[in-house]
């Protein structure tokens, strides 16, 4: 599919066809959760990204333990292919995948284009809440290979790592803290991380919300500098727009060295002493 290095799209007509596999599980996770409820891919899985998939008391994914039981609960093994979507052009689709990935199930593939386009394309939808057997699902010690924490990030400044926000550039200057209309978890102050490229995660993806060519994307990234260095790190506010960054960068780009900084500007922007510039 368009030069990208790894095969983890599946375009729509394939969907299509194979909404019956049963060695197949559609799981869909939006930052809305209630569009699950008013539509979706028929035998689609719906995940709450806040309520199923983050520690219920601390800011921070659920244990390894939880994750498989989650999932298996709905239905998921080791053994299937899981395909993921959701609203937003697949902000928290692409967290979820890479969350998978943390824990190690591979194989897991993206829907290129989120739900707002398959409906818009009239393909088929379901209000029907799908009920799966329980299965037996296995979350591996978390790959932190491709996870960056606060003291890493620091760390980056002083380094060749090359930083990427992929917020807009409104909230990269420090004009504002979040966009209106975005999940409400702030921070104390408003800016960027020094040395951060900005590349707005929106440059990656076409109009209707599906990638541009791997051409495009590298042209993207280079012209700012991003691919310059052997190791990457994404930052948004929460994590979700850069784990879709992640997925363009370490994915369909095949960069090996890259890594989502989900404190991101939450975690960032409220910690003392650490260094903050504005402006663009």
């Amino acid at each position: 599919m368009s030069g990208y290095a790894k095969d983890v799209l599946v375009e729509a007509d394939w969907l299509v066809e194979h909404l019956g596999d049963d060695s197949i599980r559609i799981v869909e996770v939006d930052e809305n959760p209630d569009l699950y409820a008013e539509a979706h891919i028929p035998g689609a899985i719906g995940f709450d990204w806040k309520q199923d998939l983050q520690d219920p008391v601390r800011r921070d994914f659920l244990g390894p333990q939880q994750f498989g039981e989650l999932f298996g609960s709905r239905g998921v093994s080791n053994d299937h292919t899981i395909v993921l979507y959701g609203d937003r052009n697949n902000w928290f689709a692409a967290y979820t995948y890479w969350y998978l990935k943390y824990y190690g199930h591979h194989n897991v593939r993206l829907l290129n284009g989120p739900r707002e386009k398959w409906i818009a394309d009239g393909r088929p939808t379901s209000t029907e809440v799908p009920s799966y057997a329980p299965a037996r699902f296995v979350a591996r010690p978390g790959d932190e290979g491709i996870r960056a924490r606060r003291d890493e990030v620091l760390a980056a400044i002083e380094q060749a790592t090359r930083l990427v926000d992929v917020r807009s550039p409104a909230e990269f200057a420090g004009e504002i803290i979040s966009p209106a209309g975005y999940e409400q978890e702030g921070a104390q102050r408003a800016g960027h991380i020094p040395g951060a490229a900005s590349v707005p995660w929106a440059l990656a993806v076409q109009e209707d919300g599906t990638f541009k060519s791997a051409q495009e994307l590298r042209e993207l990234y280079t012209s700012k500098g991003v691919l310059d260095g052997d190791d990457i790190i994404a930052y948004c506010r929460i994590g979700e727009r850069s784990a879709h960054t992640w997925f363009v960068l370490h994915e369909l780009l095949g960069h090996d060295r890259v890594k989502n900084y989900d404190g991101s500007w939450t975690e960032w922007g409220s910690l003392v002493g650490v260094p903050v510039e504005t402006g663009g």
